[in-house]
């Protein structure tokens, strides 16, 4: 990404708010509207004790919602979903999280391609050319990267290639302490990789850190032909950037990471620095989707900058409403940046990571 003033001016800050408490007000106008919103959130209305188009006139307004629950994605079913705008139109179902048993589910329409397009256009067309082929090595099957990525690429002039990936199945071997099978499941998809790199014409590359770091034990990425690498999934501490950006990638080839997930969309890194010692701060894709950095024992609690806090996620699209879902992430609370005039959230890391070690398998 290029190289941007990191000040942010009170007007810039007070405007960027402002769009967003407008956006709110829209976006629950439309879930709550019986001619526009979706039965599952028309039926809530019914019940609660506030009337959110009345109640709700900004994003500060949205601590009047209780925290979305995950299991509403996996246990109601799809269709209570629907906005009412878009009765009739066939939806794409995204899977998110889950070892075993029924992973939650969301579904789209365009929302994806938006988020994507939207990225687009902080990409450095000298490290993602223009016209450039990509390798997706990451997630596949029912999952929107899938999708996500190859749209990217598509807007971008190139084309897409693929390997499978089932992280479910690498989380499930790594929970019975299968990491031999695990091992062996990561080579073989990095293998694949491999080849398509040495007999395939390719400049962008999308994948995880471990996945990132175990290619270029099959092949120095440097030399091949990859000039910007994409790469999100899971926390990357300052020192895993470092490694990848100076060891692995030589630097030579542009890495930008990213925070993203198949409820929220993706939110854009700042650009890295040794300076920054190489810490990550991300900014939600506004107003599309916001992040809070709340107290994990108060979460109507934003907590001050500089410090700890869980990640809560609210997703705002005429596609999907999501008020006040946790994360399992935990962060620090980071002030405006650059053209970003609200929020960011650094150093990402599982919730509770000092207390509890979480399964992430590939990514």
């Amino acid at each position: 990404m290029s190289n941007q003033s990191t000040t942010v001016s009170s007007e810039a800050v007070q405007h960027a708010a402002d769009a967003l408490d407008a956006h709110v007000r829209e976006i629950i106008a439309w879930h709550f509207s019986p001619e526009t919103g979706c039965p599952f959130w028309l039926d809530w209305a019914k019940t609660s004790d506030f009337d959110p188009i009345a109640a709700v006139q900004s994003a500060a307004d949205l601590i009047k919602f209780p925290h979305f629950q995950d299991e509403w994605l996996r246990d109601e079913q799809n269709e209570r979903f629907i906005p009412k705008a878009y009765a009739g139109r066939p939806f794409i179902v995204f899977e998110t999280g889950g070892t075993t048993g029924m992973p939650k589910q969301r579904i789209g329409w365009e929302d994806h391609l938006r988020d994507y397009e939207e990225f687009s256009e902080t990409l450095d067309d000298a490290a993602f050319p223009r016209g450039g082929n990509w390798l997706m090595l990451g997630p596949t099957g029912p999952r929107r990267l899938r999708l996500a990525i190859e749209h990217l690429a598509h807007i971008r002039g190139g084309s897409c290639y693929h390997v499978d990936l089932d992280p479910r199945w690498v989380k499930r071997l790594i929970a019975s302490k299968d990491f031999d099978m695990a091992k062996r499941y990561k080579s073989h998809v990095v293998e694949q990789g491999a080849t398509i790199l040495k007999n395939r014409k390719v400049s962008c590359l999308f994948t995880t850190p471990l996945l990132l770091e175990s290619l270029d034990e099959h092949i120095t990425v440097a030399d091949s032909g990859i000039k910007g690498v994409f790469c999100g999934g899971t926390q990357m501490t300052p020192q895993t950037v470092r490694f990848l950006v100076e060891e692995v990638l030589d630097n030579r080839v542009q890495f930008v990471p990213t925070y993203g997930n198949t409820l929220m969309g993706l939110a854009c890194g700042r650009p890295l620095t040794p300076e920054d010692n190489w810490s990550i701060t991300y900014h939600a894709p506004q107003p599309r989707a916001m992040l809070r950095v709340v107290d994990p024992n108060d979460t109507a609690r934003t907590v001050e900058y500089g410090d700890w806090g869980r990640v809560e996620l609210s997703t705002l699209t005429r596609e999907f409403f999501m008020p006040r879902f946790l994360e399992r992430d935990e962060a620090v609370r980071r002030e405006p940046f650059g053209r970003f005039a609200w929020d960011g959230v650094g150093e990402v890391r599982p919730f509770g990571q000092l207390d509890t070690k979480a399964i992430e398998g590939v990514y």
